[in-house]
């Protein structure tokens, strides 16, 4: 197959990393990270004008890299081809692999603040000041870029915010990241953990486990 990919900057590296083992050929639109700040009125009406823009006639499937994202995907239709989108509730879900691993830990670890490299190298994601987050009492660097060569950027990004979390007197943790979930939606392999949106429909917010759902 022939794959359009529109994924939020923050996955860069990762994509990257999982182009490489895919059978299909994948055109990758790396859009803005502010997107997602900019509020979910304004995030889907610049995310409605890059689907548009796509060449459609090219392509078998299109692949949105994001989560509901406080609601900035719904609303979004599929144009001529299927829209395919990860059922989650934001970018974790992917930078931890599933669902269900970003319930558990969400659940078990309430007021962490994640971070990954992605968000490191935007430059933003550490000049919060503590008045901005109140809510949030923990640090936690998912580390998702494996292997040797990724071995003194990783020390560097965690030496980042563990000093952060020192400053703010917060706690720390290094998680170990999956990429198995944004592997799946690149490969083709879309099961449960993906909502397929077929044409002329559109994305609708789920109030359950599957996060997002179809409808006319």
């Amino acid at each position: 197959m022939r794959l359009k990919l529109l994924a939020c900057e923050i996955f860069r590296q990762e994509i990257s990393l999982t182009l490489a083992h895919t059978p299909h050929q994948i055109d990758v639109e790396m859009l803005p990270m502010q997107l997602h700040a900019s509020g979910k009125v304004r995030m889907k009406n610049r995310l409605t004008e890059y689907l548009a823009a796509v060449e459609e006639e090219l392509y078998d499937a299109l692949l949105l890299a994001y989560g509901l994202c406080s609601g900035g995907i719904a609303g979004l239709s599929a144009g001529k081809i299927p829209l395919v989108v990860p059922r989650a509730h934001d970018c974790i879900t992917l930078f931890l692999g599933s669902r269900q691993r970003y319930q558990d830990y969400f659940f078990a670890n309430g007021g962490t603040y994640f971070l990954t490299a992605g968000w490191l190298e935007q430059d933003n994601a550490l000049n919060y000041e503590p008045e901005m987050m109140p809510f949030y009492n923990k640090l936690a660097f998912i580390e998702t870029l494996q292997g040797p060569q990724h071995k003194q950027s990783n020390e560097s990004f965690e030496r980042q915010v563990q000093q952060c979390a020192e400053e703010r007197h917060w706690e720390y943790e290094k998680i170990a990241g999956d990429l198995s979930l944004l592997q799946r939606l690149i490969s083709g392999d879309w099961n449960e953990d993906f909502l397929i949106v077929p044409p002329g429909q559109k994305i609708q917010m789920a109030y359950d486990d599957n996060v997002i759902e179809c409808t006319a």
